[in-house]
């Protein structure tokens, strides 16, 4: 959630050294959790993937390795969502330690501020998007196909709202919320930043074409940087959210007003998703965490 410009003015802290005492609400995790964490996502999504699947072919749906049906994917995709956030709580109370939606990054920041850094942000990354896909002349990604948004509207909403909704949350959770919160730790923003930008581009491997995990990145790089810059993990999961619904739209071929539509809908479901956690104390009503 975003406070206006008006408000107190949080200041992001600057990288803690290893002896300073972590202000309240930011993460000390150390670093090698954020591999064992990462590994532990991918464990765990397949595992839920296996549990998904496997009732499905008791109940007699055809199941292949060349052939999922969209329904099942959806499900297999959104389990295992699911799973990365759940890995990051577990390891986040790990010692004891008391877990707070804050540690993730889930707190207000400037509005007018994060928003500027997160168009800014965004445009380098489509001009580099752009400026690759011009040059190694980059194929259409099949993952849409695969989830059938072609065949039915309700698949074609569940893909939308699985794609613009559900993996900006559980990713920005895992990958900037603990990964890069806990490679800071280790070295700094910068290594923290490009480690998790790779690891973020190549847990897309199998669900994007191979020449577009360096673009993805650069993304998870940039949205690294943005998270330090606002010390809150709501304007990276809205660039996130904004990144997946033009990609959606661009792959589905709509026209520019219908791209819109599905932006402001997902940002729209995301707002009320956090207002809604918040009224209910699951997230506390508390601003970027001052030096």
């Amino acid at each position: 959630m975003l406070e206006s410009e008006q408000q107190a003015t949080p200041v992001v802290p600057a990288d803690p050294s290893p002896d300073a005492p972590a202000p309240r609400g930011t993460a000390r995790w150390p670093p090698w959790m954020a591999f064992t964490a990462l590994v532990g996502g991918i464990v765990l999504a397949t595992i839920g993937s296996l549990l998904v699947d496997i009732p499905a072919l008791a109940f007699g749906v055809n199941l292949t390795a060349s052939h999922v049906p969209p329904g099942l994917t959806i499900a297999d995709t959104a389990v295992q969502d699911a799973g990365f956030i759940a890995v990051a709580v577990f390891f986040a109370q790990l010692g004891g330690r008391t877990v707070e939606a804050s540690m993730f990054g889930l707190r207000t920041t400037r509005l007018w501020r994060a928003l500027r850094l997160l168009v800014g942000m965004l445009v380098v990354y489509f001009l580099f998007s752009l400026i690759w896909a011009e040059v190694f002349n980059t194929s259409k990604e099949k993952l849409l196909e695969q989830l059938g948004t072609n065949e039915t509207t309700t698949l074609l909403v569940l893909s939308a709202a699985l794609t613009c909704v559900i993996a900006p949350i559980a990713e920005e959770f895992l990958f900037r919320g603990f990964i890069f919160s806990a490679l800071r730790n280790w070295r700094g923003t910068l290594p923290a930043a490009v480690i998790t930008g790779l690891l973020f581009g190549g847990v897309h491997v199998g669900s994007a074409p191979a020449i577009d995990l360096l673009p993805l990145a650069a993304l998870g790089f940039g949205l690294c940087l943005l998270y330090r810059a606002t010390g809150s993990l709501y304007p990276c999961i809205a660039a996130h959210c904004i990144n997946n619904s033009i990609a959606f739209a661009s792959l589905e071929s709509w026209v520019w007003w219908k791209a819109l539509v599905l932006m402001a809908a997902a940002l729209g479901v995301l707002w009320l998703l956090a207002s809604t956690l918040t009224r209910v104390g699951v997230i506390r009503p508390e601003r970027s965490p001052a030096t």
